[in-house]
Parts: C-alpha cells; sequence; structure tokens
C-alpha cells in the first residue's frame, strides 16, 4: 500500500517562483517542481480498508475555498538543518480544513499525528549541509512572497519513494466550494488551466 497524505496542491506560477529559489545551497537535493504541496496530513502506510474509509470521511467535507500566499523562507532543524522551506501565509480556512482532517483520521483509529501543523512548501531536503551556509542562503531570500492565489480543492497523495521528495501520484480529489469568503475581483481568480 502506498503512502498517502492529505496536501494542497500549489498553482503554476506560484510553482515557478518556489523554482527560483533553486540552488545556492551545498548538501541540497532539491524537490522537484511539479511534487511542491503544503502537507495537512500525513497519514502514512495504510491498508486497502482503512484507505476507503480515509476517502469516504474527506468526501463529507464541506468547506469553502480560501486565499493563499507564499511567504517568506526557513529550515527546520536548528543545529542540523534537514530541510529549507517556503512559508504559508496564515488563513483560518486552511487551518479549520487541516483540523476537521485530523479528527476524521483519528475517529477511524489512526493516532494523532505528533506533530504540529506548520504550512510550508518543503524546497529541499539537506544532507550533511552546514549551518552557516544555510543562514546564507535563506538571509538572501527572507522577502520571497508570491501572488495570492485560491485554493479550489485539496488532494489525496501517495508516494511510493520511501526518501521522501516525491514522485507524489495524486489519489483523489476533494473539491472545495465557492463561499462567502471567496474572493470578489475574478481578476484573482486563477485560470482553470494553471492548476
Amino acid at each position: 500500500m502506498p503512502r498517502l497524505f492529505t496536501a494542497l496542491e500549489i498553482p503554476r506560477n506560484a510553482a515557478m517562483s518556489l523554482s527560483l529559489l533553486r540552488g545556492g545551497l551545498p548538501g541540497a537535493r532539491w524537490i522537484d517542481v511539479e511534487n511542491y504541496h503544503i502537507t495537512l496530513r500525513f497519514i502514512g502506510d495504510v491498508d486497502w480498508r482503512t484507505a476507503n474509509e480515509i476517502i469516504d470521511g474527506l468526501d463529507r467535507i464541506e468547506r469553502p475555498e480560501f486565499q493563499l500566499q507564499l511567504t517568506g523562507t526557513g529550515a527546520f532543524g536548528s543545529k542540523k538543518p534537514h530541510s529549507v522551506w517556503a512559508g504559508v501565509s496564515n488563513n483560518p480556512d486552511m487551518f479549520a480544513l487541516q483540523a476537521e482532517i485530523e479528527r476524521i483520521c483519528q475517529r477511524l483509529g489512526l493516532p494523532p499525528d505528533p506533530r504540529k501543523f506548520t504550512p510550508h512548501v518543503t524546497l529541499a531536503r539537506l544532507r550533511a549541509s552546514r549551518v552557516d551556509d544555510v543562514v546564507e542562503y535563506l538571509s538572501g531570500r527572507g522577502n520571497f512572497m508570491t501572488a495570492p492565489f485560491i485554493v479550489p480543492r485539496f488532494v489525496l497523495l501517495s508516494s511510493r519513494d520511501s526518501v521522501g521528495g516525491g514522485p507524489y501520484l495524486t489519489e483523489e480529489v476533494f473539491p472545495l466550494y465557492e463561499g462567502p469568503s471567496s474572493f470578489a475581483s475574478s481578476e484573482e481568480q486563477p485560470a482553470s488551466n494553471v492548476w
């Protein structure tokens, strides 16, 4: 059974902006542009029955679409950095969606996610990168920011790669509805072909 997780996709324009952050850091293994995402809930290796129950639960979620913006950069692992990432703007609708997914997973008997939800897009995994190199890399990219974009759906992804970073396969798509918190200007709406 593949390793499963729920995620938000990154539209093409934002992914292209992220791709400009690649390079300039020794020991970095850069994530492929098509594999950029924001993990909502890591599920892990489950049997097919549990996977189907998760899909049924996720399919019942009714939440509005919302707007996000990628902003800033950082690293996980302060003394021994293991990854660098781009930050995500704080949006209550995203946190509410993540919390609902967490409740569904726990109701189905999965253990609680031990990590606090910290929305981010992983840019690279690090192997033996020096702290000084990571600090220098981040200092030149701290003002990174994308244009805001609408999040119209979340997805269930799978990975058969044990080292992380993809390739990821979209197993299921769960649309969010257009609600009052959708945005007034149709100019801000991404074209349907950017995803």
